[in-house]
């Protein structure tokens, strides 16, 4: 291990790039919206819709602007938090790991230059299109550097036993989606919530510190894979009922569940994303427990069908894991709003 060299702190790059006053209540405003939705208290569906990761802050600024004129036109029935992952977890380490690692794809990593792409993306972000975004907290540590601009954060399966993800949830002061592992155990799930939603005394960035715990920490399912490495879907009315039967045995405040249409619920087949959003709709219509519980979905969009390699160059297309183009992805919001 070979110290390169030292990072700003989360305050000095805040000072560097700060927040407007009118910046900041946008997120404010945002932000008690998705509080409001995962509370019961407005029955819109939460809709974080994005790229698998933002790899280029122009082509991620014009799916985000098409994504403004979207919402205008269907604000009554669903609640749009653009997903905008800067940090990209990889099965082996391979491969590209997002904008906070490489700002360019296509040059070695800079983290330090990483820290000031990202802040910059998400500032504007807000500042050009009123929306707050969501990212995934990969690294617990460089949460601080965001958390003044996030709407939404996400721990991902691999992460969601870890100590130090559960730790930090439990100060965060937005919403918090832990999603099952890619085991498919429910338990551990649970437990993430469980752990984040309670407070706790740690050790964080040097400091020790306390948290009060964030109730509004819930579960995202996103399918598993099992013994034989095939991927198995977790979004249908009995997975459903399952994970209701598992909030009702212990207390939970604020029961929420966040459908991930992608990853191994399709099968990593993005276009499978519309059908699947459409089955779980039907089953909020005709169970209202469902229907009180699951809040919202998460899906991968991008403004290109597919995905490419690094270098192809083809603008507005995934570098990393398949999403759904522009076209479908218009088509699959406005048909979310008519159902």
């Amino acid at each position: 291990m070979r110290f390169e060299k030292q990072l700003a702190l989360p305050a000095e790059v805040k000072e560097m790039y700060p927040l407007t006053g009118k910046m900041g209540e946008i997120v404010d405003n945002r932000n008690a919206v998705i509080r409001k939705i995962l509370e019961g208290r407005d029955d819109r569906l939460l809709l974080i819709i994005g790229p698998c990761s933002a790899d280029n802050e122009d082509s991620v600024l014009d799916y985000v602007t098409r994504l403004r004129k979207l919402q205008d036109k269907v604000e009554d029935k669903i609640f749009i938090v653009p997903r905008i992952y800067t940090n990209k977890p990889r099965t082996t380490g391979a491969g590209y790991k997002g904008m906070l690692h490489q700002p360019d794809p296509e040059e070695r990593p800079d983290m330090f230059k990483g820290i000031i792409a990202t802040r910059h993306l998400h500032m504007r972000v807000v500042d050009e299109t009123g929306f707050s975004a969501a990212d995934e907290m990969l690294y617990p540590e460089n949460y601080q550097y965001l958390d003044d601009v996030l709407g939404y954060v996400a721990v991902g399966a691999r992460s969601v036993e870890n100590q130090q993800h559960r730790l930090v949830s439990s100060g965060i002061s937005v919403p918090v989606g832990m999603k099952n592992p890619t085991s498919g155990d429910y338990s551990i799930m649970m437990n993430a919530i469980n752990a984040a939603q309670h407070g706790h005394t740690f050790i964080y960035r040097g400091w020790q510190v306390h948290t009060d715990g964030n109730v509004h920490t819930h579960a995202i399912l996103r399918g598993y894979t099992n013994k034989h490495g095939e991927t198995q879907p977790n979004y249908h009315y009995e997975e459903l009922i399952r994970l209701k039967n598992q909030y009702d045995e212990s207390y939970y405040k604020n029961p929420a569940i966040i459908i991930d249409t992608n990853h191994a619920n399709s099968g990593k087949n993005p276009f499978e994303q519309p059908r699947i959003i459409k089955d779980v709709l039907h089953t909020r219509k005709h169970n209202d427990s469902i229907k009180t519980l699951v809040k919202g979905f998460m899906v991968e969009s991008y403004i290109v069908d597919g995905n490419q390699k690094i270098g192809e160059g083809i603008y507005g297309k995934s570098i990393t894991d398949a999403c759904l183009g522009w076209d479908k992805t218009e088509k699959l919001i406005l048909e979310m709003a008519d159902i």
